[in-house]
């Protein structure tokens, strides 16, 4: 293989890390209470989603106690 000497295509990838703008970007803009009030409404709705399933999923969990063993005793006390 040979090498290429002329320049490739994106050399200006390479450069990148020295290249600084003299451009500033624009100021953020601030939120209003609307949107503020949006955003903690989603935030609260994810969060109580999460809680919600946690509880509900919570017996699916535990152990399976069968109660095989209380009919059982009743079928053999009543012969």
């Amino acid at each position: 293989m040979f090498r290429r000497r002329e320049p490739v295509p994106f050399a200006f990838v390479a450069e990148a890390d020295r290249f600084r703008s003299n451009v500033t970007p624009p100021p953020r803009e601030s939120l209003g209470l609307p949107q503020i009030a949006a955003r903690s409404l989603v935030g609260l709705t994810v969060v109580a989603g999460l809680v919600g399933s946690l509880l509900f999923g919570m017996p699916a969990l535990q152990p399976y106690k069968s109660a095989d063993k209380a009919q059982q005793s009743e079928a053999s006390e009543g012969r």
